[in-house]
């Protein structure tokens, strides 16, 4: 069922399958809007709850009109479902989010499954990436943005639009969202040097060509968590969800497994409240 959620200052769009045990709630990159998780939920579809939704400014989401944080809207939507505990199923910006808010509310976390995931407070200079985007807004290239941000993350569908046509799609959707957030998303706070007193079960999968300091980067997240299942996808870069869709949902599967069972250990989690 699709419905508008009211978060700090505004609202955003979210989408519940329904059904029982405790739900999948899938975050999405800053390279798509949550109809990047369409082929994952192909093989997902029946058997779990699934939650989605779009952050501000991307998909059927307004975009933003007050400052707010990303872990914040998550709670937010969270909050909305009476969710007390689920298992978060995140990509890039979406994982940086994902991992902020574990650290944040940790008893509501049953499970991290994170795909070639941002974080909170890792040195990762930008400061290019940004240059030339805002260089190419300038000269009003919006189409020029796309063939950028393809060259940059989408190299496993060849690097362009033209060989690359559904990755192209997604980014041009959310190409205004990039600048709708400017000036109202807040990073949250730095969580990489905390990454330790992350105890749920986690699962972390790189795409091995995604741009090399994305792979340090994940490489380094994935150390620093306890216990925490490196899965390296060879034919991926940052767009798994459409490199390797059912490899993605068995990873997504076997997390949401072992989540259960961790959580029989010490009880298992209402799939709400009340």
């Amino acid at each position: 069922m699709e419905t508008m959620v009211p978060v700090d200052g505004g609202e955003v769009w979210a989408d519940d399958t329904g059904g029982d045990g405790p739900p999948l709630v899938l975050l999405h990159p800053g390279v798509g809007d949550s109809t990047i998780w369409d082929p994952v939920l192909k093989d997902l579809g029946g058997r779990r709850r699934v939650i989605r939704y779009d952050a501000r400014g991307y998909g059927r989401s307004p975009a933003p009109v007050t400052s707010y944080t990303p872990s914040g809207d998550l709670a937010a939507v969270l909050d909305h479902f009476a969710l007390d505990r689920a298992v978060l199923v995140a990509s890039s910006m979406g994982g940086a989010a994902a991992l902020s808010f574990t650290l944040d509310a940790p008893e509501r976390v049953a499970g991290l499954a994170l795909f070639v995931p941002g974080v909170s407070g890792y040195d990762l200079d930008e400061s290019a990436l940004y240059e030339e985007v805002g260089r190419l807004a300038e000269a009003g290239d919006m189409e020029g943005i796309v063939r950028f941000g393809l060259g940059m993350w989408g190299r496993a569908g060849g690097g362009t639009p033209e060989s690359d046509p559904v990755a192209a799609a997604q980014f041009r959707a959310v190409r205004p969202a990039w600048f709708a957030n400017v000036g109202h998303q807040r990073a949250d706070p730095p969580a990489f040097d905390r990454l330790g007193e992350i105890t749920a079960p986690t699962l972390l999968a790189l795409g091995e060509r995604d741009r090399p300091e994305i792979v340090r980067c994940n490489e380094e997240t994935a150390a620093r968590i306890p216990g925490c299942r490196l899965v390296r996808l060879a034919a991926s870069d940052h767009y798994p969800t459409l490199r390797v869709p059912k490899t993605v949902a068995r990873l997504v599967e076997e997390l949401y497994e072992e989540a259960l069972r961790r959580s029989d250990e010490g009880g298992r989690p209402d799939s709400g409240r009340g």
